[in-house]
């Protein structure tokens, strides 16, 4: 049984709690929030995708609003990392120079420099790190990469990606809302995509972006940008968070292969459809849960000495961050900007 903690609990630390809580072989037995009273209002907590919003019982957890007191009390061999995005640095290079595993909510950072400190502690300490790129886990997202790896229906000649939310304003200190803090739209949700493109393809030569102002940002609230590949294949994604209040939030993306149409959306049903150039389409199978639930439980693993699949890397949870600042240099200087 995995001893974990949590430090940081807002809508995705709730998420993880839950998801820990559903594992056999792991138990959450402490969690740190400097707003002890989380501890005791435990439900309603918004988000654009639904999961964390019920009641939850912290019976027999320790709960902390000191988090060196934490790591110096609970014993943790891994911690959830579910603050703001500007606090991860610091937070995870402490619990792995510490000798505990970390799961860190993506970006890994704000900077390349943050980021790298943060794969150093883990390559100092020995410890594992991961990164809460969560789109790679998610059945349908990994299904069509499963798909596209096979070969079944030749390459892919085109790709787009698009995920787009209504404002986020539900966050702590509406610290989402600071581009200084979240990064905007651009590095806090448009990266989900930015992250499975580099996933299935690689990472791109160059990239070309435009974007769009909104309530955090003046420039990056959404955008929607170009991955350039030495061949012929058209890879696009767009995100943003300005859509109004009624819109809610979709995610979805369509691929061209040479045999086939490969869609996805979830308003849609089915959401997901294989419609092959001969034949009748169909939905494939998929994993059962979702990206957090599938994350969670391949980091479980991993911390308790199990054999899993290599998914995501600290190496390519960089070079997503670095994807992301590139498309965002582009938007600032209106040409492409060469990896």
């Amino acid at each position: 049984m995995i001893r974990v903690g949590i430090v940081g609990l807002g809508f995705m630390g709730k998420m993880h709690f839950r998801c820990y809580q559903a594992l056999d072989g792991a138990q959450v037995v402490a969690i740190c929030d400097t707003d002890r009273a989380k501890f005791e209002d435990t439900g309603g907590t918004a988000g654009n995708i639904e999961g964390a919003e019920a009641p939850l019982d912290f019976t027999g957890i320790g709960l902390y609003d000191d988090f060196d007191k934490m790591l110096g009390e609970a014993n943790l061999d891994a911690l959830s990392v579910t603050l703001p995005t500007y606090m991860h640095k610091d937070y995870a290079v402490k619990a792995l120079s510490a000798g505990v595993n970390v799961l860190c909510e993506k970006p890994l950072a704000m900077t390349v420099a943050d980021a790298e400190a943060i794969t150093g502690a883990a390559q100092q300490s020995g410890k594992l790190l991961q990164t809460g790129h969560c789109i790679r886990f998610w059945p349908e997202y990994a299904k069509t990469k499963e798909i596209i790896d096979s070969g079944q229906y030749g390459k892919v000649l085109a790709a787009t990606f698009q995920r787009l939310s209504l404002t986020p304003t539900w966050s702590w200190d509406n610290w989402l809302m600071d581009a200084t803090k979240s990064g905007s739209a651009a590095l806090d949700l448009h990266i989900h995509d930015s992250d499975f493109v580099q996933y299935v393809f690689g990472m791109p030569k160059a990239v070309f972006s435009r974007a769009a102002g909104g309530p955090a940002a003046k420039e990056f609230d959404h955008i929607v940008t170009q991955y350039i590949y030495d061949d012929d294949c058209v890879v696009t994604a767009e995100g943003g968070w300005s859509m109004t209040p009624g819109f809610g939030f979709e995610m979805s993306f369509n691929l061209v292969l040479e045999k086939a149409t490969i869609t996805y959306d979830c308003t849609r049903d089915p959401a997901f459809k294989v419609a092959p150039a001969e034949g009748d389409p169909f939905t494939p199978e998929i994993a059962s849960g979702d990206g957090y639930s599938n994350e969670i439980a391949h980091f479980a693993k991993a911390v308790a000495g199990a054999s899993v699949p290599e998914i995501i890397t600290p190496a390519q949870s960089v070079d997503s961050l670095r994807l992301v600042l590139a498309e965002k240099q582009s938007v600032s200087s209106g040409q492409s900007v060469e990896l």
